[in-house]
């Protein structure tokens, strides 16, 4: 058996052993539809789309044109393990889903919350991390914003970086409070240090990470977030590509390499 026909056979062995169909077309008997797998098997590189803006998981060293992250490491490992090379491209998270679908990319990374509205366009490999919305602002502050209603009134401005799940969250729950939107994810905390907002509603995973880059800054409750949400690789709609991406996640987790990982980028 060739390499890339045990690959389509793992592909679909996971297809079946996580409950979807494995793309099949009549006419021939037992023939199998191109899927997402065999275009980067044949063409030998990977194409990962990130916005690369958020730290732990992607972010660009523009003064050095690269990207880090636990993302990255992830990606690049996942590349390694499919046997091919990893070509990153840049795309927004306002344009994230419209990338995806013109074909830009074949999987996208960077701490992308897994959400209805986007499964409606795209799939989810397995979700890789737990999370949850909490509020992070100045220290001094810090019980001043302990609850959804202590943040919507009047007077308090939020912060958000846009097109993402932050900017959803804080429009979907504050209606009395200012949202302010900041176009620079990598800055946008100076904002609430600089006292130009009061605060921002962003991932308790993020907002653990910047208050031991900022020590003005405190995450308001990290351990007990306003909402439950997962991190996951988006995906086209090819159920062979998923499949094998949930199967290398498996693995990498049962082999302890995705804790390595993490743990270089997420200390407990």
């Amino acid at each position: 058996m060739t390499p890339r026909a045990a690959l389509r056979r793992l592909a679909l062995v996971g297809a079946l052993a996580f409950g979807v169909g494995a793309t099949v077309v009549s006419g021939s008997a037992g023939a199998e539809e191109a899927s997402r797998l065999d275009a980067v098997l044949e063409r030998g590189v990977l194409r990962v789309g990130t916005p690369g803006d958020y730290a732990p998981f992607a972010r660009w060293q523009v003064e050095r044109g690269t990207l880090v992250g636990m993302d990255v490491d992830l990606a690049e490992a996942l590349g390694a393990a499919l046997g091919v090379k990893v070509q990153w491209v840049k795309t927004s998270w306002p344009a994230l889903m419209a990338d995806l679908a013109a074909g830009k990319f074949d999987l996208a990374v960077g701490g992308v919350s897994v959400s209805l509205e986007r499964q409606k366009r795209a799939l989810f490999s397995a979700p890789y991390l737990h999370d949850g919305k909490t509020p992070i602002t100045r220290c001094e502050n810090v019980q001043r914003f302990q609850t959804l209603a202590q943040i919507d009134r009047p007077g308090v401005r939020a912060v958000v970086n846009p097109g993402g799940t932050n900017e959803r969250f804080a429009r979907a729950y504050l209606k009395a409070a200012q949202i302010s939107v900041h176009p620079d994810n990598t800055t946008i905390f100076d904002e609430i240090v600089a006292g130009r907002a009061d605060l921002m509603i962003t991932d308790a995973v993020e907002a653990r990470l910047q208050q031991k880059l900022r020590p003005a800054l405190c995450a308001v409750h990290p351990d007990a977030p306003f909402d439950y949400s997962e991190k996951a690789f988006l995906l086209p709609r090819d159920f062979a590509l998923k499949a094998w991406v949930d199967q290398w996640l498996h693995l990498a987790q049962a082999s302890g390499e995705f804790e390595r990982i993490q743990a270089r980028w997420i200390p407990r």
